[in-house]
């Protein structure tokens, strides 16, 4: 792989996959050292919080996982495919798995075919697999501010310029993405359309089309994740960016992992002709290939129809935290706190009087309280939104929300005293 330009080597520091605009662009160049926000997401990801109750994670809950059909599904494929299963898989994907992904993503109105389909570690992986492949240090990406924090991480690890953009109930603003698409050059846009992380906004389908139509005419790359789409709790469904796509401009990126198993890490890229090529052969050079077993395991629960069981249930269970969340925000928060009721996700973004604490005190007042949240501004990539908070309502029964909701409005107002 290194003769093939897809590796390179630094002297103590180790052995890294090359970013390319093509075959023949080697760049030589370490992995940073991590910043200051590096940790973010590890800290939100820690299991050691016990006697707390958190709204910070970003998963669904954990009786939302369904363990039995995994654990048949993989007893299944074993017994099926023995040796095979736990085998080096192709670098694009188990095919059968593919294929299924085609047929999915065809019927919510993707054009596409099994070979624009590449299997990947998570959506996460496929995030860090287009900034690898599409972009260069220094070069810029777009998106939204506040934004997803694994981006901001996955940026500040490949060393690219992330640019933050305004954002409405509507999503990130087109007036702003016009503008800096022509003042700052970016490489790259990515936006989450359907119940962002961190905001659960819903961007709209004329807003769909003005993004679309922008990047094609500038001809500027957008990564659309849709990792929350199928967590949607009212209204009708809405074309991804990439069935709007006519130009190739959009790749699209999804998971099973919030929908069934987070652990297991499994998603996927759906990318247009030479991108797919550039993003497979980085995928081989970064990993060789996603687990076989998993692949499989996911492919027989799928063809089960187990993925539809568990959303129609979920789907049902988060719109009732959802609104067990809202009724305890609107009695435990303080006066002047604003939120949008989300229509989707896990996420309720609050944002609290900009005259009183700050969210980081607060989660540090709550915490002795024992609830715990995600402060606004790591999801900033310009240190913004220092009195919002993220709540994941989903992962906690409707008791525990309401507790946990209590304690932190407690929190604020013990740091707010006569504000």
């Amino acid at each position: 792989m290194r003769g093939a330009g897809l590796l390179h080597s630094h002297a103590g520091k180790g052995t890294f996959v090359a970013r390319q605009r093509s075959a023949s662009a080697i760049l030589r160049s370490p992995l940073p050292e991590p910043s200051q926000r590096a940790p973010a997401l590890r800290h939100m990801l820690r299991k050691d919080r016990e006697g707390i109750i958190d709204f910070s994670g970003g998963t669904p809950p954990t009786e939302f996982f369904p363990v039995r059909y995994l654990q048949d599904a993989i007893n299944q494929v074993i017994d099926r495919d023995g040796a095979e299963a736990l085998s080096y898989e192709a670098a694009e994907g188990y095919l059968p798995l593919r294929s299924a992904v085609r047929d999915y993503v065809q019927a919510i109105g993707i054009r596409c075919r099994y070979q624009d389909v590449l299997i990947t570690g998570g959506a996460q992986q496929a995030i860090d697999l287009v900034l690898q492949s599409l972009m260069q240090p220094g070069e810029t990406l777009l998106t939204a501010d506040p934004t997803y924090l694994g981006i901001i991480d996955i940026a500040q690890a490949r060393r690219v310029r992330i640019h933050g953009l305004p954002v409405d109930d509507q999503g990130i603003r087109i007036d702003a993405l016009e503008q800096a698409c022509r003042d700052l050059q970016p490489r790259l846009i990515y936006v989450m359309p359907s119940y962002q992380n961190p905001t659960g906004h819903l961007m709209p389908l004329h807003r769909r089309r003005q993004l679309v139509r922008l990047a094609a005419r500038l001809r500027i790359p957008v990564l659309e994740d849709e990792v929350y789409r199928e967590f949607r709790f009212d209204g009708e469904a809405l074309p991804p960016l990439k069935a709007l796509d006519e130009s190739g401009v959009v790749i699209h990126t999804n998971a099973f992992t919030k929908v069934l198993l987070p652990g297991v890490r499994i998603g996927y890229l759906v990318a247009d002709g030479a991108w797919h090529e550039r993003l497979a052969r980085v995928k081989q050079a970064a990993d060789i290939s996603t687990s076989g077993l998993n692949q499989r395991a996911i492919h027989l629960l799928l063809e089960r129809g187990v993925l539809g069981k568990q959303l129609e249930r979920n789907r049902l269970e988060l719109r009732r935290r959802r609104g067990v969340a809202l009724a305890a925000a609107q009695r435990h928060f303080p006066a002047g706190a604003r939120w949008v009721s989300p229509r989707g996700g896990l996420y309720l973004w609050v944002e609290l009087p900009a005259a009183g604490p700050s969210a980081a005190d607060t989660l540090e007042a709550a915490l002795a309280r024992g609830a715990a949240f995600a402060p606004g501004e790591q999801f900033s990539t310009r240190g913004k939104h220092q009195h919002a908070l993220r709540l994941n309502f989903g992962v906690h029964p409707p008791a525990l929300i309401e507790e946990g909701f209590l304690r932190i409005g407690a929190a604020w107002r013990g740091l707010a005293g006569d504000l």
